[in-house]
């Protein structure tokens, strides 16, 4: 006997077809045909593809486990750690997760909740915005480059091999090995985050100087 179906159902179902076969292999078709049914009874439940997507991000942003209350600052790693962990659980559904708005309520809340902790951090508006942003694009950058990036890219007709990079592109050569791999990808994402954490630091103290030096309108002769 199959099981009911039902919109919790329906989305694991897709996103272990996601998984399997990319998102270009999402068709109502072969979701129907994994879950036993005709296809047009998905629409019962999801109006349009669209909306399944919505669900699938949806699920995939839940997933991000929120630290319990402590330090700011070790909060906010935890999370992106968090976020990262997210986008390797599910690699092939990530590209549709980074470029999604996340305006339906479950992504405004989790944009939200991410303000309310960097504020814990920045508490002026504009600053906690910028670092909000900031965070942003070092994790997209990062998600994106480890689950669907340069190894995974498209490449050249006639790509050059190891050995024209070691003859003409020496520090490329000398870089590569810290570009490969998981070990590789752990260290170079700690190190970005401190760099990126160093910044927070930094606007804090340079902030209330470059305010000082701001003229208030109409101050000028």
């Amino acid at each position: 006997m199959s099981l009911p179906l039902s919109k919790a159902r329906i989305v694991d179902v897709a996103l272990a077809l996601t998984e399997r076969e990319g998102l270009a292999g999402l068709t109502t078709r072969k979701l129907g045909a994994a879950l036993g049914v005709e296809a047009m009874s998905i629409y019962h439940h999801f109006p349009s593809k669209r909306h399944l997507q919505d669900a699938l991000v949806d699920h995939a942003i839940a997933s991000v486990e929120f630290p319990p209350p402590g330090d700011p600052r070790a909060r906010l790693r935890a999370l992106c750690y968090a976020y990262r962990a997210m986008a390797h659980r599910y690699p092939k559904l990530y590209a549709l997760v980074a470029l999604h708005r996340l305006n339906t309520p479950t992504g405004v809340r989790f944009i939200e909740r991410v303000l309310e902790l960097i504020q814990d951090i920045e508490p002026d508006a504009e600053r906690s915005a910028r670092q909000f942003r900031a965070v942003g694009y070092f994790l997209l950058g990062a998600a994106l480059d480890e689950t669907a990036g340069y190894a995974q890219g498209p490449s050249a007709a006639q790509p050059v091999d190891d050995a024209y990079i070691a003859r003409n592109c020496p520090r490329l050569a000398a870089a590569a090995p810290y570009f490969k791999g998981k070990k590789q990808w752990d260290v170079t994402f700690a190190e970005g985050l401190d760099a990126l954490f160093a910044g927070f630091n930094a606007s804090a103290v340079s902030a209330p100087a470059a305010a000082g030096r701001r003229q208030p309108r109409g101050a000028r002769s």
